[in-house]
């Protein structure tokens, strides 16, 4: 620790990410990191604001120079081949370095300190038919043979940091898989507060089940819908409405680009969250708990770390649609507690979350960072 003769200016932290271009989990995560730490910059490789949530407009984020191309910012999938070397060439300019990544972010550099904010190892590298779908196969068949030196420089840039930290234990199985590492697990907070406005959304009635999340593969979005058209319970999908040769029948409803406050209300009046997807943790569980409602989630990933079945709601042991028709049509609200549910969801407080992202950083860095954390 540093004694009180010494002089030297104290250590600062800055965080980074790997692109800010959407509205998802880890986004949230990294908004919240800028709220525990409000002096801390963000670095990042893209910044399209008008694709990611508004907090970051009060945040000083520094995207790089690639962020000047539009066609990139739309879909930072496309600058591939760009991200790993422009993330090693970039330096952290402060004293304490925190990369929320899950593949680029961890290659910054950094003189001092660093901590690695994991949500899950690359999956451009290590599941690369989720990154890639939707690419034309000749484009899929150049970018897997630029998988191999990609692996090396992915390795490399683990081994660079001082700490990892895993989102979930799965997420801390597949950092040991991959690197080697031992890493600690720190759960993401939920980003939605119910005591902030809610918007109500035109069109939808209370007591409907709901699942969030965007149009991907693994997210089992069309699988969600097709045991709700079986089971003939209403759910609501934000993120729209997979799509299928013919329409989704009308108890099913799909609502896109809504704001924090119209999902607040979503999550207020549903009956239930389900959440089927293959996620390496998923906050949507957590943010229906801080409203009190249950979750009908698939047994695995994430969700095996926030639920708990006698308190938070059933467990589906596989991603089937009859299996998941089958549960959701016996399932009850009433058989849950709001009040020991919103209990239950304490364990993933943005509090918790910032006391224990500090005390990883302050056991790296060897000195107190308390001057860098918000007040509360």
């Amino acid at each position: 620790m540093r004694s009180q003769g010494d002089r030297r200016p104290a250590p600062r932290v800055v965080l980074a990410h790997d692109y800010l271009t959407q509205r998802g989990g880890a986004e949230r995560v990294v908004l919240e990191l800028a709220r525990q730490f409000p002096s801390a910059p963000v670095l990042t490789s893209f910044y399209e604001p008008s694709g990611t949530f508004p907090g970051f407009a009060e945040v000083d984020v520094r995207p790089s120079r690639l962020s000047r191309l539009r066609v990139l910012r739309a879909d930072p999938r496309r600058a591939f081949p760009l991200l790993a070397p422009m993330f090693s060439m970039r330096s952290a300019p402060r004293d304490v370095l925190l990369a929320s990544s899950s593949g680029w972010a961890h290659g910054l550099r950094s003189s001092g300190a660093k901590v690695v904010y994991c949500h899950n190892p690359a999956r451009w590298l290590y599941q690369p038919d989720d990154y890639f779908a939707g690419f034309p196969r000749p484009v899929r068949v150049v970018l897997s043979r630029m998988l191999a030196p990609l692996r090396a420089w992915d390795r490399r840039a683990a081994r660079s940091a001082n700490t990892y930290l895993a989102n979930s234990s799965s997420v801390a199985e597949r950092i040991q898989d991959v690197y080697g590492i031992a890493a600690r697990v720190v759960h993401p907070p939920s980003g939605l507060h119910p005591s902030e406005p809610r918007e109500p959304v035109a069109g939808v009635e209370p007591g409907f089940l709901l699942t969030v999340g965007r149009r991907r593969g693994y997210k089992n979005n069309a699988l969600v819908c097709e045991a709700a058209e079986l089971s003939g319970r209403r759910l609501v999908v934000v993120g729209g409405l997979p799509e299928r040769a013919k329409p989704w029948p009308e108890h099913i409803l799909g609502v896109r680009d809504i704001s924090d406050g119209a999902l607040r209300w979503l999550y207020a009046n549903c009956s239930a969250v389900v959440a089927m997807g293959h996620e390496d943790f998923g906050l949507t569980p957590i943010e229906g708990f801080v409203f009190g409602k249950p979750c009908i989630a698939l047994r695995a990933g994430g969700y095996l770390d926030s639920c708990d079945e006698e308190i938070t709601g059933p467990l589906v042991d596989a991603a089937t649609a009859p299996q998941l028709a089958a549960v959701l049509a016996a399932f009850d609200e009433r058989d849950f507690d709001a009040a020991r549910i919103r209990a239950h969801a304490t364990r993933f407080s943005p509090e918790a979350f910032g006391d224990q992202v500090l005390a990883a950083l302050e056991e790296v860095a060897g000195v107190s960072l308390g001057h860098e954390r918000a007040s509360r």
